[in-house]
């Protein structure tokens, strides 16, 4: 996306110090599978962000994302300011209210702590594993959509 500096997928939300992929998927550390994002202000807004990350999963199902199941794949916003806590909340109950979602929104928001990043194989899975059947059937869809929906944002790379 125009404004997005940089994008690291990790783990953050949990009690144990320096997880790996391991220990997050087996569900003991409270950990969820995330993203970091920097970003330019001047460009992209955290409304904006807000906006594409609810656009791009479901979440309206609890501790699941897809087949994916347990706490480590629940819909999480971390937020860093009590402005963007109050943002994420005003934003989920416009959700809630336009009926968009069938259901109600069970996104959770919780602090930020602290972000651990994935390990190197994790970083750009997508474009390092695209043959993979996961990639082709859950994740390849999701970015076709984003890439639809979003056209006139993205980078020319």
């Amino acid at each position: 996306m125009n404004g997005v500096l940089k994008a690291v997928s990790g783990y953050s939300g949990g009690s144990t110090l320096n997880p790996d992929y391991k220990t997050v998927c087996a569900g003991s550390t409270g950990h969820a599978e995330c993203i970091q994002i920097e970003y330019d202000t001047s460009i992209i807004s955290f409304e904006d962000l807000l906006e594409i990350f609810f656009n791009t999963h479901n979440p309206t199902t609890l501790n699941r994302q897809g087949e994916d199941v347990g706490t480590q794949y629940r819909s999480v916003v971390f937020y860093r300011t009590i402005d963007e806590k109050q943002i994420t909340e005003s934003y989920i109950n416009q959700l809630n209210t336009s009926g968009i979602f069938p259901n109600p929104i069970v996104t959770t928001l919780e602090p930020f702590h602290e972000f651990y990043p994935a390990e190197d194989y994790h970083q750009n899975y997508l474009s390092l594993n695209g043959h993979n059947p996961y990639c082709q059937l859950v994740v390849r869809p999701k970015v076709e959509k984003f890439k639809k929906i979003y056209a006139a944002k993205l980078k020319n790379v």
